[in-house]
C-alpha cells in the first residue's frame, strides 16, 4: 500500500499543475470545473464511450459544495473514484482508482490548439519599418529599430520663437547690424 500514498502524491501534484492552469491567482489548492474538465480530457479518462465530458461535468457538480465553484483534492479524489468505476469497468474500484491515477500522474496541461503566431507576408510586410512613409516614419531610425518618445512626440520648442518662424536665432545678427 506505500506505492499507493506515494502516487498520491503525484496525483496532487498533477491536481496542482492543471489547478493554477489558465489563472494567474489560482493558489493549487482548488481546481474549477473548467480546469477538471481539462485534466480529465488531456489524461485521457475521458474515452468519449464510457466517460464523456457530461459525465464529468455531473461528477464534478455532485461532489463540489452547493454555493462553491471549485472543488479541494479530497472532493477531486472521489471525482476520481466515481469516474474510475466508469472508466475501468471490471477491476475491484481500488484498481480502477489506481489505473486512473495512472494516467493523471506526471500529466501537464497541454496548449494543444493555441493559436500560433501568423508567419504571412503580409505580416511581414506590414511590419516593415523600412517602407513607412510620412509621420510614420520618423518614429524609427534607419535599422528599423524604434526611437521612443522623440519618434512619436513633438518636442516643444521653447527658445522663445513662435512655432514655426524660418528666422529663429537671427535675432543678434539684426541687432548688430543696426
Amino acid at each position: 500500500m506505500a506505492e499507493g500514498s506515494a502516487s498520491l502524491a503525484e496525483v496532487q501534484a498533477s491536481f496542482h499543475r492543471f489547478a493554477v492552469h489558465g489563472d494567474t491567482k489560482a493558489t493549487g489548492k482548488e481546481m474549477n470545473g473548467k480546469n477538471f474538465a481539462k485534466l480529465c480530457k488531456d489524461c485521457h479518462i475521458i474515452d468519449g464511450k464510457n466517460v464523456t465530458t457530461t459525465d464529468v461535468d455531473i461528477v464534478f457538480s455532485k461532489v463540489k459544495v452547493k454555493s462553491a465553484r471549485v472543488i479541494t483534492f479530497e472532493q477531486f479524489a472521489q471525482a476520481m473514484a466515481e469516474l474510475a468505476a466508469k472508466r475501468f469497468k471490471g477491476p475491484s474500484k481500488e484498481e480502477s482508482l489506481q489505473q486512473l491515477y495512472g494516467l493523471i500522474i506526471g500529466k501537464e496541461p497541454t496548449n494543444a490548439g493555441v493559436t500560433k503566431v501568423a508567419k504571412a507576408a503580409a505580416v511581414d510586410r506590414l511590419t516593415d519599418a523600412s517602407k513607412y512613409t510620412g509621420s510614420h516614419k520618423e518614429r524609427f531610425d534607419e535599422s528599423g529599430k524604434g526611437k521612443g518618445k522623440a519618434g512619436r512626440e513633438e518636442i516643444p520648442d521653447t527658445s522663445g520663437y513662435v512655432s514655426a518662424y524660418k528666422g529663429s536665432g537671427t535675432y543678434d545678427d539684426k541687432v548688430k547690424q543696426a
